[in-house]
Order: structure tokens, then sequence, then C-alpha cells
């Protein structure tokens, strides 16, 4: 016996009938979310440096970008500004693989405090950013946009370029100061990049990307760090970090030794009756028996110095058959508040 479709049964047959067989509802469609992509990582060639590491460098960049802008505006008398990109760990030879024929990078020589044997650091400016740059120096405006990356400089404009990546090496001391001593030192400049074989090209790098806006021109800063040079300053720091702390616990450990051995130094104390003023005349003239007028009262206070400083007031008097003085007060500085008179008197 056939099945008897209901009101609502047919309805819904009409419906789909009608709309040519598509029982689904109309509802509008989710939007697809873009897939995140995520950089293959190379397990034939891991990554030497944490996140860490790599942040500390950042806030390190941050402070020379800081440093260079105010360089860059004193010295080419224009508003600029200079911001870190980025900060990646790489091969050498990638850094190198990015650079064109006609390129100039700069070598500086770095020192650190165990006078270790380093590998250059190297930077490197865009031509465009450069060329701006040497045309301000020589009185233009700094607009110039024909310099593109195949640009060769002549004789003239790499003394130019020498004198102004000095001012860019040199801060590099200044900003790593707040960790360890570190100088900075121009070296050379090399025309052919690819001639340069100071870093090996599979050592890990370091590579600081700055972006600079010098007015109407805008272009990119490349500072090179070579791993040789990184692990020795990590090394450093983290021996400065440790000794430290060692010294630290030291001082608080032996804090009441250091507290007894200064208890026990020596100093002057001296009490001054009074000040005179006289005559060379009068000096000249003195004689076994004279007076000489203080100007003070019989009984005024007397003032007690301690290593060439007041500190009190005393009255002069007699202890033991001695001359003594009893301390009466504190002599107090300017806005300097005596604790010891608000307290309570304990006798």
């Amino acid at each position: 016996m056939a099945d008897v479709l209901s009101q609502s049964q047919i309805d819904a047959l009409l419906n789909s009938m009608q709309n040519g067989g598509d029982t689904q509802s109309s509802a509008p469609e989710e939007p697809k979310k873009e897939e995140k992509e995520y950089r293959k990582y190379d397990f034939f060639s891991p990554k030497k440096y944490t996140k860490d590491k790599l942040k500390m460098l950042q806030s390190i960049y941050d402070n020379y970008s800081r440093i260079a802008a105010s360089h860059i505006n004193g010295l080419f008398r224009v508003a600029s500004e200079v911001e870190v990109v980025g900060v990646e760990e790489q091969r050498y030879y990638e850094f190198g693989n990015a650079l064109n024929e006609t390129d100039v990078i700069t070598l500086a020589n770095v020192e650190l405090l165990d006078h270790s044997s380093n590998p250059p650091m190297v930077f490197h400016i865009a031509p465009t950013l450069m060329g701006g740059m040497i045309d301000r120096m020589l009185g233009g405006m700094g607009t110039d946009m024909s310099v593109d990356m195949s640009y060769t400089y002549t004789d003239l404009e790499l003394d130019l370029y020498a004198k102004i990546i000095r001012y860019l090496v040199t801060i590099t001391g200044d900003v790593w100061a707040n960790y360890t001593e570190m100088t900075a030192e121009f070296d050379r400049i090399e025309e052919n990049p690819s001639m340069f074989q100071g870093i090996s090209v599979d050592e890990t790098v370091v590579i600081v990307m700055l972006r600079i806006q010098m007015g109407e021109i805008e272009g990119a800063m490349n500072i090179c760090i070579p791993g040789t040079l990184l692990s020795n300053i990590f090394e450093i720091i983290d021996k400065t970090k440790h000794l430290a702390n060692k010294t630290g616990q030291m001082l608080r450990s032996n804090r009441d030794d250091i507290l007894e051995s200064i208890r026990e130094s020596k100093m002057d104390v001296m009490a001054q009756l009074g000040v005179a003023q006289l005559s060379l005349d009068d000096v000249y003239n003195l004689h076994v028996g004279d007076v000489i007028d203080l100007n003070k009262p019989q009984n005024s206070l007397i003032s007690l110095y301690v290593e060439g400083q007041p500190w009190f007031n005393g009255q002069l008097g007699v202890h033991n058959k001695n001359v003594a003085v009893k301390i009466e007060n504190r002599i107090l500085k300017p806005n300097e508040i005596d604790v010891a008179a608000l307290l309570p008197d304990q006798s």
C-alpha cells in the first residue's frame, strides 16, 4: 500500500521542484579564513640564536635608529626617520647574493673586552639613499630620483660616502654600552662585495634591516653582524652577568664585615674657634703676647669640621684636664631635615 504524503511534505516537494531540485537552505556561506603562511624551517641549517637574543638585538638597534636619526638631522639639516624593519638570521652567502655588482659595502673593525680576533661588521646603504645624502652634502636638495640600484659611484662620491658612513659606524659602540664595552672603527670601503672574503660564505650572520626616511628620499640600510662576533659578545655578556651576581652575593654576605671595617676608618676632626681677617701689615707686626679678636662672644658655639666639612656646633670645655668640645647640634645643609631632632628623647 502506497504511503500518503502529508500537506507539509507536498509543499516541500513543490518548492524543491521550483528551485531546481535544490533542497538545501539558502543560508549565506561563511567566508573562508585565509590560511596563515608559515616559513619553512631548514633542518639542514638549524637556527643558532634564540628569539630572546634576536629581541635583544632588536631593542639595541631601536636605540641605534634613534641616535642615527639625530645624527642625520644634524648632518644634513633635514627631518629624517629611522626605524628597524626586522632582524633575521641567515647565511652570509644569502646576504652577499642579494647585493649587486655595483653595490658598495663598508667594513668596520670591532674591538671587544677580551681583545679577541673577530670578523668585521658589514654596513650597506641603498644607492638611492646614499645618493640623496651626497647630494645634500654638496649643497643640493637631496631629491634626485635618477640614482637607482645599478648606480656607480665616482671617486669623489666614494670619499663623501666614507665620510658619511663613519658617523653611522662610530655610534655602534654607544648602543652596545649598556651590555658590554665595544669599540667599532671604520676600516675601509669595498667596491666589489663579491671579492670580500673576510666572512665565510657558510657562516651564520644576523642582518639588521633599517628603513631610513630622509625628506622625500627613502632607502634601506643593512647591518651584517657575523656569528663569530655575536658569539663572543654574548659570551662576554653572560660572564659579566655571572660576575655581577656573584659579586652582589659576596657583598650581601660580607655586609657586616665591610661595615665593621668602615667603622675603624680614621677621620680628621677639627674644632674651629673662629675666623679673623687681618691685613698683611698686622700679621707682619704680630708678637708674642698679642691678642687677636675673633669677633665672637665668649660663650658662643664653635664649629666642628669632619674631613674639612662642617658637621656640628659645640661648646668648648675641659674633659679630664684636656681641652674638649661638647657637641650641641648638627649643622644642617639647605633643605635638610634633622631626623634625630624629630625622634623622642630616649634618655
